[in-house]
């Protein structure tokens, strides 16, 4: 007759010998399930970065366009004023002098705006500041020491 404390296994000396060997395989399961839920946690986040990026792009794009299209239009009314301030006026001595030369200014400061938009406007800038970087430095610190000036007023 078999003892009824042992099994076909043999487990040694040792009653609790089941039991570790129970939870040796409980905990190499339960690290198995978190290395599983860590991966399924990496790339979850991955793919809400990836949407996240994309969203951003297209706000981005979005904002651009925008920017873009009211810069353009911008331009077309400032185009317009110089065509107005043209045409009614002075045409005649000094004044008329200067009423064309501000007319033509802002007629080809709305052409640039209404062709270039704002992001031509944007790489203009960089450009210009890529090549004279101490002019533009000195007049950021200049702005910024303006605008310091007139709000601690």
């Amino acid at each position: 007759m078999a003892n009824p404390t042992t099994s076909s296994k043999n487990y040694g000396s040792s009653p609790t010998e089941p039991l570790k060997e129970a939870a040796a395989n409980a905990a190499d399961k339960a690290k198995d399930a978190a290395a599983g839920f860590g991966n399924k946690a990496k790339e979850a986040a991955s793919a809400v970065g990836e949407m996240v990026g994309n969203a951003a792009s297209t706000v981005g794009s979005t904002v651009s366009n925008t920017a873009d299209r009211v810069t353009s239009a911008t331009g077309s009314g400032v185009k317009h004023l110089g065509e107005t301030i043209k045409d009614k006026g002075p045409q005649q001595g000094i004044f008329g002098s200067a009423t064309r030369a501000v007319a033509d200014t802002l007629q080809e400061g709305g052409q640039y705006l209404e062709q270039e938009g704002f992001s031509g406007m944007i790489e203009d800038v960089t450009q210009l500041i890529r090549r004279n970087p101490m002019p533009a430095i000195l007049v950021g610190i200049g702005l910024g020491f303006l605008i310091g000036r007139t709000l601690r007023s």
